[in-house]
């Protein structure tokens, strides 16, 4: 999905809040840590990950792959931090600006 500016500004306001719910650490990006990820998409839209000193792996680098795993979009990389977005279908809690 491609954001508008005014979309992934929304999404950006909305992560500030958030604590990371996801720890990707020395192990880097394990097919459990992608399955907890996916999972967790069926209660919340937006999930913020941390990735720790001890990983090796650059944080866009492992953005990018948890988005193709999850069929989800990163909304933005700071630092060591990663904030993905999948819509749900069932549970629509976060309404986008329109483009």
């Amino acid at each position: 999905m491609n954001f508008t500016s005014k979309q992934r500004a929304y999404l950006k306001g909305l992560a500030s809040n958030l604590d990371p719910i996801f720890q990707i650490g020395k192990a880097s990006l394990t097919p459990e840590v992608t399955a907890a990820i996916e999972e967790s998409f069926h209660t919340r839209e937006l999930i913020k990950v941390a990735v720790l000193k001890n990983c090796i792996d650059d944080p866009n680098e492992i953005a990018q792959m948890l988005a193709e795993r999850t069929r989800s979009d990163v909304v933005q990389v700071i630092g060591k931090k990663i904030v993905l977005y999948k819509e749900s279908k069932d549970n629509k809690k976060i309404i986008l600006p329109m483009r």
